[in-house]
C-alpha cells in the first residue's frame, strides 16, 4: 500500500457522493449532489419484466425501460462530483478507486441495476471507471456493504471481528463481517438483510417478494403506508424526515409508523444474530437519523424475540462516521483488499 490517497465513491437512489481518503480513513475532501431521476419511458403496449434470482445478471426489478440517454445523465452527474473532489483535494495521485452503489449488480464485474435508480440496468460502472483511472484497482461492492466495511474499519465496530452494518434509507441494505473479514457470498450479495422477511402478508418489495424488510421499513414506504392511515394526505410527496419530524412532534400515525419499521428491524437484527452470533449491529441512513424514534421500538423487539443467551450480548448501535461510513468502506476496498476485497482479480 503506497501512500496516496484513494478515490471513494457511494452511488444512492437519492445522492451520489465522492470523497478523496487518506489511507488511515481521514477524508481529504468529500462533496455529494442529487441522482438524477430522468422520466421514464413506458413501454409500448407490453407489461413490465418479472424479477429474478440475485446471482448472474440482475432482474429488470419491475421497473419501465429508461432512455438510455438517462443513463448517461448520471454518469455525467457523477463524473462531474467525481472531478470537482479531485480538484478540491489538490489532484493528488491515487493508489486506487473503491466504490459502493446500490444493488443488485453482478460482482465483481459490477454492471449494476439498482433497484432505486431505475435508469441503470446493467450499467458498466467498474468498466467505465477502469478507462477513466487506467492502471489503478477499481473495485466495487454494494453500498450497504461499504458502509459495514466503514464502520468496522474505523467506526462503531472497531475492533470486533462479527459485525453486521445496515443502511435504512431509501432501500434497506447490509454487509456482513465474520471471524475479522467480510463475507461476500456466492454471488457477492450475503448480508442482504433487506430481503429478509419480517411479515410474510405485509406490503409487497420491488424485489418481487412480499413482507420484505425493505418492504416495512424504507422510508419512501414508511411514508406511504402513513398516508394511507390518514398522514398529510392532502400533500405531494411528503418525505420520511416529515414523518420522523411529525412522529417527534406527537402525530399518532407518523409515531405508528417510526414503531413498525423499529419492530421489523428488531425481528431482522434478532434473527441475523442467532444465525451468526454478532458482536455489534451499526444502523445508519436517514431512516435511522429519527434516533429513538426509531431504535426504541427497535431495541424493545429485539429482546423480546432475542432470547438465547450468546444473542443478548450484542450491541446495536447509530453508525460512528454518519454519512461518510459508505464512502470510507469504498476506500477500504483499495486499503484493505487482504480483508476485504474477496476476489482474486486485486484490479
Amino acid at each position: 500500500m503506497t501512500g496516496h490517497p484513494a478515490l471513494a465513491i457511494d452511488i444512492g437512489g437519492t445522492k451520489l457522493a465522492a470523497a478523496i481518503v487518506h489511507p488511515d480513513g481521514r477524508i481529504a475532501a468529500h462533496d455529494r449532489t442529487a441522482t438524477p431521476s430522468p422520466p421514464p419511458e413506458r413501454p409500448k403496449g407490453g407489461g413490465e419484466s418479472s424479477p429474478g434470482g440475485v446471482g448472474g445478471r440482475p432482474p429488470t426489478m419491475n421497473r419501465p425501460p429508461e432512455r438510455p440517454e438517462g443513463a448517461e445523465a448520471i454518469w455525467s452527474a457523477l463524473v462531474a462530483l467525481v472531478d470537482k473532489v479531485f480538484a478540491d483535494a489538490g489532484a493528488p495521485s491515487l493508489a486506487g478507486v473503491g466504490v459502493g452503489c446500490g444493488g443488485p449488480m453482478t460482482w465483481p464485474a459490477a454492471e449494476v441495476s439498482p433497484i432505486n435508480i431505475p435508469a441503470w440496468r446493467g450499467f458498466p460502472l467498474r468498466e467505465r471507471l477502469r478507462a477513466r483511472y487506467p492502471g489503478l484497482p477499481v473495485r466495487v461492492h454494494n453500498d450497504a456493504v461499504c458502509v459495514a466495511i466503514g464502520e468496522h474499519w474505523r467506526g462503531a465496530g472497531q475492533g470486533h471481528d462479527n459485525v453486521l452494518g445496515m443502511v435504512v434509507s431509501t432501500g434497506v441494505g447490509g454487509g456482513l463481517i465474520l471471524g475479522g473479514h467480510l463475507i461476500d457470498g456466492g454471488t457477492g450479495n450475503a448480508g442482504h438483510i433487506g430481503h429478509v422477511i419480517v411479515d410474510p402478508d405485509g406490503p409487497p418489495c420491488g424485489c418481487g417478494g412480499r413482507g420484505c424488510l425493505e418492504a416495512v421499513a424504507r422510508g419512501p414506504g414508511l411514508a406511504a403506508w402513513a398516508r394511507e392511515q390518514g398522514w398529510r394526505g392532502d400533500e405531494d410527496d411528503p418525505t420520511g424526515a416529515d414523518l420522523a419530524e411529525d412522529a417527534r412532534a406527537g402525530h399518532p400515525v407518523a409515531a405508528a409508523a417510526m414503531r413498525r419499521a423499529g419492530r421489523a428491524l428488531g425481528l431482522a437484527i434478532a434473527s441475523a444474530t442467532h444465525l451468526c452470533d454478532l458482536d455489534v449491529v451499526t444502523v445508519g441512513g436517514g431512516v435511522s437519523q429519527a434516533g429513538d424514534l426509531l431504535f426504541t421500538p427497535l431495541t424493545e423487539t429485539f429482546n423480546t424475540h432475542a432470547r438465547m443467551d450468546f444473542a443478548q450480548r450484542v450491541r446495536i448501535v447509530p453508525t460512528a462516521l454518519g454519512q461518510t461510513s459508505g464512502l470510507v468502506g469504498a476506500a477500504a476496498l483499495v486499503f484493505r483488499a487482504s480483508r476485504y476485497w474477496g476476489p482474486s482479480d486485486k484490479q
